[in-house]
């Protein structure tokens, strides 16, 4: 690439289904690297599947970059528009010699197929009717256009991850071009869109490698500048098999809605398959700043949701109270119809600063924050069932005589009545605020029980400690 050539990098989803996470680390990974040249990151759907393609496919995976905070520079291109010029760019290809069209039935190609496998060859089409006389064609059949590849010599992938790539050129067969119907393939769209889109570097996963070698032949036919290349390693999961669902092959979606923040998405994504030093945690500044191609692994990046949650926590841990406010509102009503207003709002950011503590999930911070939504008398869970027997009931009864003889409900006030209650008790802290907790939230995990007690408000707080004491 020359110096002044403008860096300019795409990502071309198929919607048939979600924007998976391979997806999502694919985009990621041509956005920082469009960023880091000062580029353009363009988006393209490659939607000529029309049967599979479908409009909520689109919608999610433009709703997973956003998520993301992947934007692109111009309006998406939607490849099934494209069609007649990628038709147009097929007939130049059939004028200049470089494609023809084939007559051959699918019984013959079924039979060349089973010949080639009893015999052990790789199967291939066999290039019969490269050089016959379309004169010869039967009555009748619709033809393909096939691109004639070149059948000596090899092709040269010159790749930012792989290295140096050759493929044989008797190993690449005469590919489909168009479909007897009129409809192009895949390999051919690809060429057309990439080069007129000004697409100056690929960035996509290895199994589209061997597609590097045949697109790069069309380049070559039609006279155009090749792309730079840099195939990426799938994702495996944990135990190093193919990722599926039950390792995390999920769509941008799940994630929103299990509770990862983008940020934190963003910097694991870039995490598998790609390192700078030791570093583990680092802005998108810092991403951008850094990134490059030929920091690519070559191995498979494992995905492992344990260190995902962590760096999640870690953002978290980082992030403004009143956003996480918001984030959680916003998830908590999707999921567990929250009706929260104002007064709600304002006690979850209140506590946020002892709920984000342990929390790996805007989920865990929402279910922590639940018992502010409750309603009396609460439903407490097992644990904080087994913690209000007879004997914390009493204790409940008699604390709560002091708490409401105290002339203000500020979080010192409460602190002391409970310190100098446990005292007069001859008891450890914990051994009062843990029932106390357990009657006040329902639980026996939340933020500091005098935090806890200031933002739910004397009356509230009070009727609570009542409703579980003997």
């Amino acid at each position: 690439m020359t110096e002044q050539k403008k860096v300019i990098t795409r990502f071309a989803p198929s919607p048939t289904g979600y924007l998976h996470i391979g997806g999502a680390r694919t985009a990621l990974f041509n956005w920082l690297f469009a960023r880091h040249h000062g580029g353009r990151f363009l988006l393209r759907i490659e939607d000529t599947d029309r049967e599979r393609s479908t409009e909520s496919a689109i919608a999610a995976i433009f709703e997973g970059l956003k998520w993301l905070g992947l934007d692109w520079d111009e309006d998406p291109i939607f490849q099934a528009s494209r069609m007649a010029r990628h038709a147009e760019i097929a007939q130049r290809l059939l004028n200049d010699g470089n494609a023809y069209h084939c007559y051959a039935s699918q019984a013959e190609l079924e039979e060349m197929r089973e010949r080639a496998r009893a015999e052990g060859r790789p199967v291939r089409y066999d290039g019969r009717w490269r050089d016959r006389d379309p004169a010869d064609a039967p009555p009748g059949v619709k033809p393909v256009v096939r691109f004639r590849s070149p059948n000596e010599g090899e092709t040269i992938v010159r790749d930012h991850v792989m290295g140096e790539v050759r493929f044989p050129n008797e190993q690449l067969d005469d590919l489909i071009i168009l479909r007897s119907d009129g409809t192009p393939t895949y390999n051919l769209s690809v060429v057309v869109d990439d080069h007129d889109m000004g697409i100056t570097h690929i960035v996509r996963g290895d199994d589209h490698l061997t597609n590097a070698g045949r697109q790069s032949q069309i380049y070559a036919a039609l006279g155009w500048d090749v792309p730079e290349f840099a195939h990426v390693p799938l994702i495996h999961g944990p135990d190093g098999a193919k990722l599926s669902k039950r390792h995390g092959a999920l769509g941008a979606e799940a994630y929103r809605d299990m509770g990862y923040l983008p940020e934190a998405m963003r910097n694991y994504l870039v995490r598998l398959g790609w390192s700078h030093g030791d570093d583990e945690i680092f802005s998108t500044d810092q991403a951008i700043e850094w990134f490059n191609l030929e920091s690519i692994g070559r191995s498979p990046a494992r995905f492992d949701f344990a260190k995902l949650e962590s760096l999640n926590g870690h953002y978290i841990r980082e992030a403004d109270d009143e956003r996480l406010a918001d984030e959680v509102i916003a998830l908590m009503t999707r999921l567990d119809g929250w009706q929260a207003d104002d007064v709600f709002r304002s006690k979850l950011v209140a506590l946020m600063p002892g709920l984000k503590e342990r929390a790996k999930t805007l989920v865990e911070l929402g279910r922590g924050a639940a018992f502010l939504l409750a309603r009396r008398p609460l439903a407490c869970d097992e644990k904080a069932s087994q913690l209000l027997n007879e004997e914390s009931r009493a204790l409940l009864s008699r604390l709560v005589h002091r708490l409401e003889a105290g002339d203000d409900w500020e979080i010192a006030e409460i602190e002391a009545t409970i310190r100098a209650f446990a005292e007069e008790e001859n008891l450890k802290l914990g051994k009062v605020a843990q029932p106390l907790r357990a009657a006040v939230t329902g639980s026996t995990v939340s933020p500091p029980i005098f935090d806890v007690l200031a933002t739910l408000g004397r009356e509230e707080s009070i009727g609570r400690i009542k409703d579980q004491a003997a």
